[in-house]
Parts: C-alpha cells; structure tokens; sequence
C-alpha cells in the first residue's frame, strides 16, 4: 500500500459551524497545490454535528478520514492522537479555525526541505503578517504566556502557540509517544522533548489573522497551561522523559519509537 507523502491533522470539538468551509478550504488547497496528501480530522468527542458533517464529506474525498476520540480530551490528546496514526512522510496539524491559511503550510515544508526536523508557525516573526489582530487583552495575555514559556522552559521560540506546526514523520513518531500533556498546554511540552532530543526546529514566520470563535478562554485554559508548565518542568526534573527515552533506544542507541507507549485503542480510522 503506498502511503500519502504529507498527512494533515485537525482537531475538531463541537466545529459544526464553521467545518465545512475547513474541509473546503483544505482540500481545495490539496488539490490546487497537487499535494500527495491525506486529510485526517480527529473529533475530540463532539456533541454537535461534526462527526456527521465529516462523515457525509468523506463520500466524495476518500482522501479525508474521521478519527474520534472517545470523550472529550483536550487538543493535545487530539493531535498526538492524529499524528500516531497519520501515514505521510511529512506530518502537521493546524487549527480547525484556520487561522494560518492552508497554502501557508508550504512554509513549514520548505524548512523541513532544508534540513529542519520540526517546522513550527509563528505570528510574531514578522507581525506585518497579521491580517486580524487579536483583542489587546488576548494578546497581552499570549505575550505574557510566552515570555513565561521562555523563562521556564528554556525555549527560545517567540511563538510556541500557534497552532500551525510540521513534522518530519520519524521525528513525530518519537515526540508524539513521549508527549504527556493533552490539553493546551501541549505545545511547549512538544517543542521541550525536540529540544531534549536534539531536534532541529525552526520557527516559520506565517500569514495569521485571528478568529473571534476561538474556543480558548485565557483565565481559565491560561491557568491551566501555567499548571501544565510546571507539571513538564517536574516530569523532567525526575527523569520522566529520560526514563521514555532510554525504553526507545535501540541497540545501536538511537531512538526509534519501535518501543512506545501504546497508542490508545479507541484511536482508530472510521
């Protein structure tokens, strides 16, 4: 069976407003740029239409798949979730919302071209490239999130949030088994396992303009992702992530993620 070259995950909870224009924009974009690509939206246990929406687009684009988790999650569940069980060399997720166009993903291919093991977009390499501007208050809450993400976790990244990243499939594999965090606060811990293991990442300046509907709500997901922050800090100090990495090492000493955490078994193609 030949596998699609590049695998594009959405994760999706309660998205029935706004899914269809996703679907249409995306694969339009498949399809425009000739991409040898499969589509996968995961639903994080949604109690609108969604599955149903996705499920009646799927009759005329067997290149879209539905993958549902059972119950709601959280994103990072969601996109780890996708990423295990995507099929292209070049694997990436982006938000169901679009916020960075589709053709933007172009960007984050070329870095993976020219060398890179993770690709991931940012809204703050050159502003010039935002068409909506965040609420003042969202973005000084982002701001202060980032800075805090820099001091802690040791990330140099001026954009660890945006939800718009790429991945070389061999690296995903072994990131995606060692992630812990399954909500919002997962993007850090992704990007902290790269840096452990030596992963080059580079940061993508991309065109983003921002969406009202945004599920996120920075008082309460804020608080929570400061709490996911010193969680990963902890997991790292007592050896949580070296302990996983050391069970994937093969007998050359290379990481492989033939040994792993299982993928969760509800986490299957429909």
């Amino acid at each position: 069976m030949q596998h699609p070259k590049i695998s594009i995950v959405i994760p999706a909870f309660n998205e029935q407003a706004r899914i269809e224009r996703t679907l249409d924009r995306v694969l339009s974009c498949v399809s425009d740029r000739g991409w040898d690509a499969e589509v996968l939206v995961v639903d994080d246990g949604s109690t609108d239409h969604t599955p149903a929406i996705i499920k009646r687009w799927m009759e005329h684009h067997p290149g879209l798949k539905l993958i549902h988790n059972r119950g709601n999650r959280g994103k990072g569940y969601s996109v780890r979730n996708g990423l295990l069980q995507a099929a292209g060399e070049i694997v990436m997720f982006t938000d169901a919302d679009l916020s960075a166009p589709m053709e933007e993903a172009e960007r984050l291919f070329a870095a993976l071209d020219s060398g890179a093991d993770v690709a991931i977009g940012s809204r703050w390499l050159e502003r010039q490239r935002q068409t909506i501007h965040q609420p003042l208050y969202r973005r000084f809450f982002g701001r202060c999130f980032n800075a805090m993400t820099r001091l802690v976790m040791g990330l140099p990244y001026k954009d660890t949030q945006c939800g718009f990243k790429a991945f070389r499939r061999s690296a995903a594999q072994v990131i995606f088994r060692l992630q812990r965090i399954e909500r919002w606060g997962f993007d850090p811990e992704i990007l902290f396992i790269a840096r452990k293991l030596r992963y080059v990442v580079r940061e993508v300046p991309v065109t983003w303009g921002h969406d009202e509907r945004s599920q996120m709500s920075y008082l309460k997901d804020g608080a929570k992702m400061l709490e996911e922050l010193a969680i990963i800090r902890w997991n790292s100090l007592v050896g949580r992530y070296d302990k996983d990495i050391a069970a994937m090492k093969d007998t050359s000493g290379m990481v492989t993620p033939q040994v792993e955490r299982p993928v969760p078994v509800e986490a299957v193609r429909r």
